[in-house]
């Protein structure tokens, strides 16, 4: 039994990509994108018919629109391909208002709707702001189910369990990044790798603290940089995992136990927290990390769904 499939035994394995082609050869649950993945996809021959068929059937509407029905088109592919469900992303210009989030969120979701997709296929995926926390509450309330992205500091990851959301997608790679950037040349890789790695710590921790007092919001790891992350996390509710990855796992017949344990968890002394506006706010703001990333992640993802407005409006010429 090769790494991925040990990794399937004790994890749900979920694709990362917007290559809905490549998808079948993993066979995962579920699959998840990005404004960044489904840019690169329409740029790609294979996949630039479907940007070019919606904007033929949807040309005179307004280009916010033209551009769901994109992603939309995108899902509905990859929903072939997987048995589980797919992540479709708000556009992260919104990421700091509340009302338009959800707006966005109910159209995508209407549009899956029609399309025939039950909502127990879709998650909507919002950034991890306070803003958006409290738009994915209250589309949950109203049967939207949720994945908050942009996730880094455990402020968030306990605003996202208390607000009853439904998945929560902790950026592994990207914590890993920031620690390694920060440190320089004193950073040593093999003192940070496996459970040291700053980024599987911090998705540990969230697991751990969800497990222990019953937070039914699943934890679902990003963003790897190699499978060390990955194999260090087994064990996780989910781990969305790039097809390279898919690959090397796939590659390696290695032995992989799992790491992480909802019992263990259970039985460790973690205390209770809680967050309102202002403390979740100065918790992120007193993590330089956390507040770094998940703005320069909300800058690219809006550098990119900007491209893809272009692209758009290009093909309306």
């Amino acid at each position: 039994m090769n790494q991925l499939e040990q990794l399937k035994t004790h994890t749900t394995v979920v694709a990362d990509t917007g290559n809905f082609l490549q998808l079948a050869q993993f066979a995962p649950r579920d699959a998840t994108t990005n404004p960044s993945l489904i840019l690169k996809a329409v740029q790609s021959t294979d996949y630039a018919h479907l940007l070019q068929d919606a904007v033929a059937a949807h040309k005179s509407e307004p280009l916010d629109q033209i551009v769901d029905q994109v992603l939309v088109r995108f899902g509905l592919e990859i929903l072939k391909v997987v048995p589980g469900r797919v992540s479709t992303e708000v556009d992260a210009r919104l990421s700091f208002d509340k009302a338009a989030t959800i707006a966005r969120a109910k159209r995508i979701m209407a549009l899956y709707e029609q399309a025939g997709v039950k909502r127990e296929r879709v998650l909507i995926k919002i950034a991890s702001t306070w803003e958006g926390i409290q738009a994915a509450a209250e589309l949950e309330r109203e049967g939207i189910r949720c994945n908050l992205t942009l996730l880094f500091a455990f402020c968030q990851a306990v605003a996202c369990g208390a607000a009853g959301i439904q998945l929560i997608s902790p950026f592994v790679g990207r914590i890993y990044d920031w620690y390694k950037k920060s440190a320089g040349a004193a950073w040593d890789e093999a003192a940070h790798a496996g459970a040291n790695d700053p980024g599987v710590k911090s998705v540990t921790q969230i697991y751990n603290y969800y497990k222990k007092h019953g937070i039914k919001t699943e934890v679902m790891g990003a963003s790897f940089r190699n499978i060390g992350q990955i194999q260090a996390l087994a064990g996780c509710d989910l781990l969305t995992i790039s097809p390279d990855l898919l690959a090397q796992l796939q590659a390696s017949d290695a032995p992989l136990a799992p790491a992480l344990s909802a019992e263990s968890a259970r039985a460790a002394d973690i205390p209770a927290v809680a967050f309102d506006e202002a403390g979740f706010r100065f918790a992120l703001n007193q993590d330089a990390m956390a507040t770094e990333k998940l703005a320069e992640g909300i800058r690219a993802f809006a550098v990119d769904s900007a491209k893809l407005d272009q692209m758009i409006e290009q093909s309306l010429r």
